[in-house]
């Protein structure tokens, strides 16, 4: 079995659900019976993978692999056979899938919410006491200011 020794995208770009990564000298090497050859793109130099389903869709693109004078020349179906290459995908899978923004979380205590709850109570007879007066209705304007000061811990006369 051949592992790869080295694989690094020389560039990567992500479009739409499909993540491009293209190779290039020196950034992809395999190890085959204790000897590095290295990737040379002279046929196919990129995997395209659907972020979707993380499933290479170019698989029959040839991938060659150079030492002095002797090549290897794999598919990229049998180089996700025979190699470990998903274990050096997984990490830029990881770095290039972009990650659900998650909402940011309040500290607000219960307390804190009650008293808000309150305040807002408190502006909201206010505003109606407010609109009593405009609306010249003497009975709401007194009932509202009885809940006021009830509201407020005083006393009713």
């Amino acid at each position: 079995m051949m592992q790869v020794q080295y694989m690094k995208p020389f560039y990567t770009k992500i479009t739409g659900d499909k993540l491009r990564l293209v190779f290039a000298y020196q950034y992809f090497s395999i190890l085959k019976e204790n000897e590095i050859f290295h990737f040379i793109p002279i046929e196919g130099k990129e995997m395209i993978i659907n972020l979707n389903t993380q499933q290479i869709e170019n698989i029959s693109e040839v991938f060659v692999f150079q030492k002095g004078n002797r090549f290897i020349r794999l598919p990229l179906y049998q180089l996700l056979l025979i190699t470990n290459v998903h274990e050096h995908l997984a990490p830029i899978l990881e770095s290039a899938t972009p990650k659900p923004q998650l909402p940011l979380v309040s500290s607000v205590t219960v307390g804190e919410v009650d008293q808000l709850i309150t305040e807002l109570e408190q502006k909201n007879i206010d505003y109606l006491i407010d609109q009593a007066l405009l609306d010249h209705n003497k009975d709401l304007f007194f009932e509202l200011l009885q809940q006021k000061d009830h509201q407020l811990g005083g006393f009713e006369n």
